[in-house]
Parts: C-alpha cells; structure tokens; sequence
C-alpha cells in the first residue's frame, strides 16, 4: 500500500486579503493562477501503467478538472505517482519510478526535472537552494534495499545529481527543522539526521515500529510508526535530535496513512490487508495516548486521507481495486459522508489551497 508521506508539510493554505483602499493595489488585485485555490488530487496510477496524474476539484463550484498535468504540458506524466510537495514557489511531483517533474503551481506548466540516476524515488525537501530526495536504491537479489540514499540536486529547477548521502534502508518523508535534514527509514527502523552544512550523515537512531513520516504537533516534532498492533509516535529534541519519548496508542493493523486533525488529533487508515482489505479511519489521540473512534469511517480500499482545515473537512481516498477510477468520500467531523467524487486511478493524497 502506498506510504503517504508527511502531509502535514506539505498542505499550506493561502490567505488572500482585500484591499480596503481602491487607490491601493492589494494582494487581492494579483490574478489569482488556476491552480491556486481548491483541492490538488494526487492519483497514483497503476503498477506497470504508470499512468499517475493529478486532478483538481474546486469545492465552491463542484467541478473537477481531470489530468491537469497532461492538459497543460501535452503529454502523459508518465509514472506512479509517490509524493507531492509544493516548495519555493514550485510544485514537486514525485514518481517513485525514478523521476521528478517540476511544474508552477498556478497553472502546472512544466518547469524542469530530474531523470537520471534515481531509483525508488519516495519524498522531497529543499533548503539552500538544492533539493533533498529520498530513494530507496536499487533491489539487490533478496529484493532488499541496502543501498538507499538522499539525492542532492543544486538547482531548485531540476538537473543533475551532484551527490547522493547514504542513509538507512528504505528512507521515506523528510522534514527540515534547524540545521538538520531528519529522514525516516522505514525498513532500518530508524530515523538518521542529515547536517545541511556538511551534507552528510550526522546521527541514525533506532526506533520501535516502521517510520515513515514526521508531523508536527502542538508545535512538536513527532516520527510517526507502526507495528502490527500499535500506531507509535516518537517525540525528538530538535536541538539535538536525540529521542524524548515515545507514545503507543493500541490500534489494530494501522498503516502509514495518517493525516492531522485539530490540536493532538489524528486520523489514521487501518487495514487488515490482503484479501479482505477491510479498512477503517481511527481517530486517535497523542495527547492522551488513545482511541478516540476506532471506525470512525469505515470501507475497502482506503488509500489516501487529508484534513481540509477550512470547514473541518476529512477526505478520504479509495482506490476501488485499481479497476478504473478511485473515488474520494468528503466527510463531516462526525463521519457522515456529505459528498463523493470520482477521481483517477489509485488516488493516495491531498494539497488544499
């Protein structure tokens, strides 16, 4: 199942503000771009098709406009779909089939790229000018992933690779805090600490359960795991990144699919997996440390979540067995459905503008 990646970085609102004085222009006079305002459906695509693509849906209008990136730049974006991250005034999109696409976020022209020399492709970040990508490497015999790294690209536009960090097998999402780059390792166990300075590696730290993204809470940084019977969230120091405390709410068969709620909420897929795949959305609690709603929604097939801020809106993502379009149930802070979209294949995550 698809490890959605450290939402909470990467939903950002924008605020537009009305000029009170019609003698002076403010940012309300500044045409707003196409894609500015709404919800960014990222869809994954199917194994072997690589046909991912991103609609977008306007929720004042109800109208969804399908494969914006093939419109805009007159051809298929080609790959799975594993992150969407939007950053220095560009919108990141990521293939964990080995590739990059850079376009503008207001309209989703293409502006530059990055195809050569990535792997297993999974998150991105940028600082100083350059851009972070974690990628689990190549397979060895064992399909294990021994050689995983973090790509450092000079160019917010894309390019070459001028270097590439090794870090613990399988990295996933990556968040940026002080002078570190911290990267959780989903296979290793681990979360290893990357000095932006030096651009190597400065710590690896061993956790209990599979990491696989970092949230911020209350205005703490947690790592976010799983095992088989717990939904794990590890607090860190970030002065010195050193572990503070661990927080294990029981919770069957969580995933990595996880998005924040308000205060120390959260929501979280459960799934018992292959072949029932009967799934539901758990509302939990770090602060208390437990289940607020075990099945707070329930369905098969959940793959996706965000937390739309304005109206307290939870979208939930189904990918209806990869046969044709997925489809995206919006619910009420009760866990009443109040509407349903159709979307495109494997649809996994969210951006709300």
């Amino acid at each position: 199942m698809k490890n959605l990646r450290l939402l909470l970085p990467l939903i950002w609102l924008t605020f537009f503000v009305a000029s009170c004085n019609d003698d002076t222009k403010g940012p309300s006079d500044i045409p707003v771009g196409e894609f500015e305002k709404g919800v960014l459906i990222m869809n994954e695509g199917a194994f072997g098709v690589n046909d991912g693509e991103v609609f977008h849906y306007d929720p004042s209008t109800g109208v969804i406009k399908e494969d914006i990136f093939r419109t805009k730049n007159s051809r298929p974006f080609g790959g799975l779909i594993e992150d969407m991250v939007e950053a220095e005034g560009r919108m990141y999109l990521v293939a964990n089939t080995g590739k990059v696409e850079i376009v503008n976020p207001k309209d989703f022209s293409l502006l530059g790229g990055i195809s050569l020399g990535l792997n297993i492709t999974r998150s991105l970040v940028s600082v100083n000018q350059k851009l972070f990508i974690s990628d689990w490497g190549p397979y060895d015999a064992g399909f294990n992933n021994p050689d995983s790294y973090v790509a450092v690209v000079n160019d917010l536009n894309g390019g070459p690779i001028a270097k590439k960090i090794a870090v613990s097998s399988r990295p996933e999402g990556m968040i940026v805090v002080g002078n570190f780059i911290y990267v959780a390792c989903t296979a290793a166990k681990k979360y290893d600490v990357i000095s932006i300075a030096s651009e190597t590696l400065a710590a690896s730290v061993a956790v209990e359960g599979n990491p696989t993204q970092f949230l911020e809470i209350e205005g703490r940084l947690f790592l976010y795991a799983q095992d088989e019977n717990n939904a794990i969230f590890h607090e860190i120091n970030p002065g010195n990144y050193a572990l503070v405390r661990t927080v294990k709410i029981p919770l069957a068969n969580p995933t990595p699919i996880v998005t924040l709620g308000e205060g120390s909420e959260l929501f979280i897929v459960t799934s018992t997996g292959f072949p029932d795949y009967t799934d539901a959305v758990a509302k939990v609690s770090v602060n208390t440390g437990q289940v607020i709603n075990g099945s707070f929604f329930t369905g098969s097939g959940l793959y996706g979540i965000g937390f739309k801020i304005e109206g307290k809106e939870i979208y939930v993502a189904e990918n209806n067995g990869f046969q044709g379009k997925g489809s995206v149930s919006i619910l009420s802070t009760t866990g009443q459905k109040v509407r349903t979209l159709s979307v495109g294949k494997g649809p996994s995550g969210f951006i709300f503008k």
